[in-house]
């Protein structure tokens, strides 16, 4: 009699793709609030 086995996860495949995504998310993030920084700057700059 044969047992039925389920099929491995792909988790070892897929886990590089996540965590590139997951570093590019916050690459991301960080430059998108160092350039709402950088426009504050700017805009201060200005009222001088």
């Amino acid at each position: 009699m044969t047992t039925h086995r389920a099929p491995k996860p792909l988790a070892s495949p897929a886990q590089p793709v996540e965590r590139a995504v997951t570093a590019a998310l916050i690459v991301a993030v960080l430059a998108g609030l160092a350039w709402i920084g950088g426009m504050i700057y700017t805009v201060t700059g200005w009222a001088q």
